[in-house]
């Protein structure tokens, strides 16, 4: 009879491919975000100041992507 717990090298699977294939993958996630994710500070301290909101409320304001919505809805 043949020891079904053999000592030579485990034959590959599946399961343990997809399992090496996932890790690979958030391994390449993980190095592709976070460099952006060292360099957020400085981005948030180089966006434009905000327009401050209006004190009687209703923020509305007709702006260029407002306007290009209008435009692609009213076909």
């Amino acid at each position: 009879m043949q020891d079904s717990q053999s000592a030579g090298p485990m034959p590959a699977s599946r399961r343990r491919f997809f399992a090496g294939a996932a890790a690979v993958g958030a391994a390449a996630t993980a190095v592709a975000v976070l460099p952006k994710i060292v360099d957020a500070p400085s981005a948030v301290a180089a966006a434009p100041a905000l327009k401050p909101p209006p004190e009687k409320g209703g923020g509305y304001s007709l702006s260029e992507h407002v306007k290009h919505y209008y435009r692609t809805t009213s076909a």
